[in-house]
């Protein structure tokens, strides 16, 4: 799928954009690897650094993570906040940056308990989030009552 002639933005955000709705689309899953930069260069029709350009835009965003001589892989999930912006990105468990870091499949079930603490804190955020919108609801009754 090369991107539209008619864009006006850089090369780059338009191949960031593709490889991001391939993503939100879930052609390409969490913890799979993405094309290398070569394949990147000859689907989009663009240059080594601007496929790279691309996928540090992809990885700045927290979508995706690279591991240095293997490639980039789709983050398991990722955490935004309400603006849209990503608050926190999670590698799939078991995925080869976890196993190298951590020492191989023993580091591995040590990074599921990371990812599993992780999720305990997002239920977290979203039950204070949902206290914080309560309290906002009653702020605004008590301003209501004391304006009348």
């Amino acid at each position: 799928m090369t991107p539209p002639t008619h864009d006006a933005r850089p090369p780059y955000q338009q191949a960031a954009e593709a490889i991001r709705s391939e993503i939100a689309a879930g052609k390409i899953k969490p913890g799979e690897q993405l094309p290398s930069h070569r394949e990147l260069q000859e689907r989009f029709g663009i240059a080594n650094m601007t496929a790279r350009s691309a996928l540090r835009v992809l990885r700045d965003e927290g979508l995706i993570y690279t591991v240095q001589g293997r490639g980039s892989y789709v983050a398991d999930f990722v955490v935004r906040d309400k603006d849209g912006t990503v608050v926190m990105a999670v590698e799939a468990k078991g995925s080869p940056s976890r196993q190298a870091e951590a020492g191989g499949p023993a580091g591995a079930e040590a990074a599921g308990s990371l990812t599993e603490a992780l999720l305990a804190v997002r239920e977290q955020l979203r039950t204070l989030n949902a206290e914080v919108q309560s309290l906002k609801q009653e702020v605004a009754e008590l301003k209501a009552r004391q304006d009348s």
